[in-house]
């Protein structure tokens, strides 16, 4: 199996604070991660690193491939655009805009991509007829449920047809049954298109469901 994550001696400090220590792992293609521990374990600033959101500190032995790719080696333009192209991310709060629709709001990463307009609705419109929103096309999210917003979101992530998808807490929001719908999304995904999924979470029932659980604790991965 391809391995698409290969992170080797990640360190992070904030002031005095030891957010990460010392960690090293790899994850393969089409994976289904989830990344699990207690709060302020380093979860999060783990999942920004790893998706190129924040760098890690500097050190001559720290090392992030992802996809054959040393983007600890990119400067800040190639790597704003290999996130655009690459990577996709989920949080829990959505991050809508909420002057856009749906269908609008997830074209957002193919404009920056460059791709003109008419090719950018066909797809936007394709991910969410997939994802049971071809009503909901023209809705802004003040008119959309929660679990509507969230599957927005998804669509928003899968746009550029990214090989990662780093999801932060996706269902925290959610009430049970838009949480369990989300999370079977991710596994139909997955195995539709070979989809990679690298989830923070607190959902046990995710957690557990996931091909493969990271525990943090204290800045540290357990064994």
């Amino acid at each position: 199996m391809k391995k698409l994550i290969v992170a080797k001696n990640i360190h992070k400090k904030s002031g005095d604070l030891n957010i990460l220590k010392n960690i090293a792992l790899e994850i393969n293609s089409g994976e289904i991660i989830a990344i699990v521990g207690p709060s302020g374990a380093g979860k999060t600033t783990l999942l920004q690193i790893l998706g190129t959101l924040s760098r890690p500190d500097k050190s001559s032995d720290v090392s992030i491939q992802i996809n054959n790719t040393n983007i600890l080696e990119l400067k800040e333009n190639e790597l704003s655009e290999f996130r655009n192209q690459k990577l996709g991310f989920i949080f829990q709060f959505h991050e809508l805009l909420p002057e856009f629709n749906a269908l609008e709001n997830v074209m957002i990463p193919a404009f920056i991509k460059g791709i003109d307009r008419k090719k950018a609705e066909l797809r936007a419109t394709k991910l969410l007829n997939q994802l049971g929103l071809k009503d909901r096309l023209n809705h802004k999210p003040n008119e959309l449920s929660g679990g509507e917003q969230q599957r927005v979101a998804v669509a928003r992530a899968l746009m550029n047809n990214p090989k990662i998808i780093f999801a932060d807490e996706p269902s925290g929001n959610l009430d049970s049954a838009s949480a369990e719908q989300l999370h079977q999304l991710f596994f139909d995904l997955r195995d539709q298109f070979g989809h990679t999924f690298v989830i923070v979470t607190h959902n046990q029932e995710l957690a557990n469901k996931a091909d493969r659980k990271i525990e943090l604790v204290d800045g540290k991965i357990l064994d």
